[in-house]
Order: C-alpha cells, then structure tokens, then sequence
C-alpha cells in the first residue's frame, strides 16, 4: 500500500475582504498517495487554486489540518523564466537561492535538461525557445530541487492548442518518468482525463469534495492515447454532468 504524502482533514478556509469575510473551503477533505498524479477540477471561482496555496503551505487553513510529507514544487500558468538569464542560469536559479548550487548538485541538474531534450538549449535565452519549450525548461527547473510533490496551477493554459497537446505529453512523461506525486488544478476537463490516475471534482465555493473518480485507463499514461480512447468520451460526459449538477 502506498503511503499518503498529503492529506487534507475537514479544512475550512475564510479569507477578509474590505467588506466581507469570504469562505473558500469547507470540509475539504481528501488523500494524495505517493507517487499520484491527482487532477483538481471545478466551477470557476470555487477555489482550486486556494487549494493549492494551502497544499504548498502558502497559507493556513481556519479549522481542520493539512499534513504534507516532504518538500514542494510550484509549476504556475506561466513559465516565469527571467529573460535575461540564459536556460541553463534558470534551471540552476532554485539552487542558488537555496544554497545549494555546488558542482554536484549543478551536474544533477545539467543531467535532467539532457534526458529530456533541452541540453542544445542550455545557452539559449527564453525569448529564443517556444512557449512549450520553455514550458519544459519550467518544469525541470521545478524538479532541480528534488521536491517530492508538484504543484501544477494550470500550467498548459497560455499555451495554444496543438502545443498544448504536445506539452501536457512531455510534461506527463517526465513526471512519471521521476516518480513524483502532482496534484493539477485545471478548468480543462479534457486536460484532466488525458493526465491524471484520480480526478476529484468540487463543489461551488466554499469548495469541499463533491466527486472523486479512479480513472481506469489499464495503466496508460500517454495523453494523446488516453484522448482515443473509447473510455474517454464517457468519462468527459460524467464529468461535464457533475460540473453542472
């Protein structure tokens, strides 16, 4: 059995406003095993992206407890890369503010940009690479560290269509390729079926657990076979239904 690497316990969340005190969760309780790629949807405005906060520690919940095991990687909508750091300079950015850039830790990290195709990019700039490029260049930035959950706040979304269908490929490559636990939040229903082993649905705010779906795809993780599937359009319809319930 898997161990639980966060665990969200009856949490309640209320966040102060010049007018008003707003409740963003409610009862919010739910498990992330080690090693799960969880994708998070809901309405718009429900609070996902609270959820995420609270997840990373960002913020402490009003009532309940949020128990996380090791550290945490935060991979947002955009890539953030600074543009006038060359590729390799960004990827070693986490490093350096940790203190922890040393000769080993920089040829770990020059290790992950080879094994996954940015290694002719490293002396590039970000305005030289493509939106999924630097999309990659982003997430393996995230993973120089070693976190032992990610955190993916809509990460796909600047990016148009088709490169965001080759870009959710690499990226899910290459986080089942490490082992690591992701939690994904996401409007994208589609994105949500091709990505993840468990999907869990919430409610409008204050956002609480209103479905959770093992996806049973026979241990196919790639997204693009996931989207032919015959599975996949029965899975979008239940989910679509629970949306809008």
């Amino acid at each position: 059995m898997k161990e639980k690497i966060l665990s969200f316990s009856d949490v309640r969340f209320t966040y102060h406003t010049v007018r008003d005190e707003v409740t963003a969760a409610e009862h919010l309780t739910f498990d992330v095993e080690e090693g799960e790629f969880v994708a998070v949807i809901g309405p718009s405005g429900c609070g996902k992206s609270t959820l995420l906060s609270l997840a990373a520690g960002l913020l402490a919940p009003s009532e309940g407890v949020v128990e996380r095991k090791g550290s945490v990687g935060y991979m947002l909508q955009r890539d953030e890369l600074f543009p006038w750091r060359t590729i390799e300079k960004n990827l070693l950015l986490p490093l350096e503010i940790k203190k922890q850039l040393d000769p080993s830790t920089r040829e770990q990290a020059l290790s992950l940009a080879e094994k996954y195709g940015l290694k002719d990019f490293l002396q590039s700039y970000p305005a030289q690479l493509s939106g999924g490029m630097r999309q990659r260049a982003a997430l393996i930035r995230t993973l120089t560290f070693h976190p032992d959950i990610l955190l993916l706040d809509e990460p796909f979304s600047a990016l148009d269509y088709q490169t965001r269908l080759n870009v959710t490929k690499d990226v899910s490559g290459i986080i089942r390729s490490e082992g690591k636990t992701a939690i994904l939040i996401t409007h994208d229903i589609s994105e949500a079926i091709s990505l993840a082993d468990r999907v869990i649905v919430l409610t409008a705010r204050p956002a609480k657990v209103a479905f959770e779906h093992v996806l049973d795809f026979e241990e196919q993780s790639d997204p693009l076979k996931r989207r032919e599937n015959t599975q996949f359009s029965t899975w979008f319809e239940l989910l679509w239904k629970e949306l809008n319930t």
